[in-house]
């Protein structure tokens, strides 16, 4: 169940550094912050944007390990069966009494698509950018029906 956008989930959000591991390297990125690492890696791979999905712990609520991995696992056999190239990644957020989330990259994936395919999974926010390698949450109750 998706919950409705507070500051304090946004501020949980932001909260967290999105590691994510690329061929040639791994980056550390933090809402609204540019990451010029990533910036040429997406100009190298030839992709014009990227998505950070979790299929973990849906509506912000701690969810039982194996059902977290579970999840994750479908989502990644979704992203592969739509023919998207995911990458490993974790949310590791600041706060140390909420586990790692482990995510997936994925590099070349309109917002729209990212959006829905979270809203599968009971997310309530993804992170996404553009070209420019900054990332910033996305909204899944922001998004047009």
């Amino acid at each position: 169940m998706v919950m409705a956008k507070t500051s304090e989930l946004e501020a949980a959000y932001r909260a967290t550094t999105y590691r994510v591991f690329l061929p040639g390297g791994q980056f550390e990125l933090r809402i609204d912050s540019a990451s010029p690492g990533l910036a040429d890696w997406l100009e190298t791979a030839g992709a014009p944007s990227f998505a950070i999905i979790t299929a973990c712990n849906p509506g912000s609520e701690r969810s039982d390990p194996a059902k977290n991995a579970e999840r994750q696992s479908a989502l990644e056999c979704d992203l592969l069966e739509g023919n998207y190239e995911p990458y490993a990644a974790e949310n590791v957020p600041d706060d140390a009494a909420w586990p790692d989330e482990e995510s997936c990259f994925i590099p070349d994936i309109a917002l729209v698509d990212a959006l829905a395919l979270a809203e599968d999974y009971g997310q309530n926010a993804i992170v996404w950018g553009g070209a420019d390698g900054i990332p910033r949450l996305a909204w899944i109750e922001d998004c047009e029906k």
